[in-house]
């Protein structure tokens, strides 16, 4: 998802948690969008439906970008 907000643009990807390989591939995935639109860091919400869940936000750095991923 892209959010426009006064003049400024933000990428969004909004996950269902099914484990890390998978969220290894969404993270690919969002650096694809910010390298096509030219952004450094990207948003990453995970919805994980374990009862186990270790919930909060997380910086990543990934590769050449900057992730904020959060897991509710």
């Amino acid at each position: 998802m892209v959010v426009d907000y006064l003049g400024r643009q933000y990428v969004v990807e909004l996950k269902i948690w099914r484990g890390e390989r998978y969220n290894h591939e969404g993270e690919t995935q969002i650096k694809e969008y910010l390298n096509y639109f030219n952004l450094d860091t990207g948003y990453m919400l995970s919805f994980n439906f374990n009862q186990k869940k270790e919930t909060g936000v997380r910086r990543v750095s990934f590769e050449d970008k900057v992730l904020f991923e959060a897991t509710v």
